[in-house]
C-alpha cells in the first residue's frame, strides 16, 4: 500500500509555486498541520491548484492573483483572501494597484465585500510593516 503522504513530481512543482506565491511560513503551517484526515486536501490543493492551474502558461502569476482576489472577495473567504493578498504583493502587485482592485471589487461584488477587503488589506499591510 502506498503512503498517503507520498509526494510526487506534481506535488513538488505545486509546492514550489505555492511557496513562491504565499510564502514559506504560510505553506509550512498548512502542510505541517496536515494529519491523516486532511492530507488528501493538501495534496489536492497543491497538485491541482498550484501545479496544474498556477503553472499553466496561459496567464502570469500577477494576473492569477488579481483574479483570485476578485473571486475570493465574491465568495466571502476572508482567510484565503488575506493569504492571496500577500500572494499578490509577492507577485509584484503594488499597494496602489491593490487599492484599485479593491475598489473594483466594491463596485462589482458589493460595498460590504469592498469594506471587508479593505479591512483585510489594512490588517495585512500592518502585519507586514511591523515585521520590518
Amino acid at each position: 500500500m502506498t503512503d498517503p503522504r507520498e509526494r510526487g513530481d506534481k506535488f513538488e512543482r505545486g509546492l514550489a509555486t505555492r511557496r513562491a506565491v504565499l510564502g514559506d511560513a504560510y505553506v509550512d503551517k498548512a502542510v505541517d498541520n496536515a494529519d491523516d484526515f486532511n492530507w488528501a486536501m493538501q495534496q489536492l490543493t497543491t497538485e491541482y491548484c498550484w501545479d496544474h492551474i498556477w503553472n499553466r502558461p496561459g496567464l502570469d502569476r500577477r494576473s492569477r492573483s488579481i483574479l483570485n482576489l476578485g473571486m475570493l472577495a465574491a465568495l466571502n473567504r476572508p482567510h484565503e483572501f488575506k493569504a492571496h493578498l500577500r500572494g499578490a504583493l509577492n507577485n509584484g502587485i503594488s499597494r496602489d494597484e491593490i487599492r484599485e482592485i479593491l475598489l473594483q471589487i466594491a463596485c462589482y461584488v458589493g460595498i460590504p465585500a469592498g469594506v471587508d477587503s479593505f479591512r483585510l488589506a489594512r490588517e495585512l499591510f500592518a502585519e507586514i510593516d511591523s515585521q520590518g
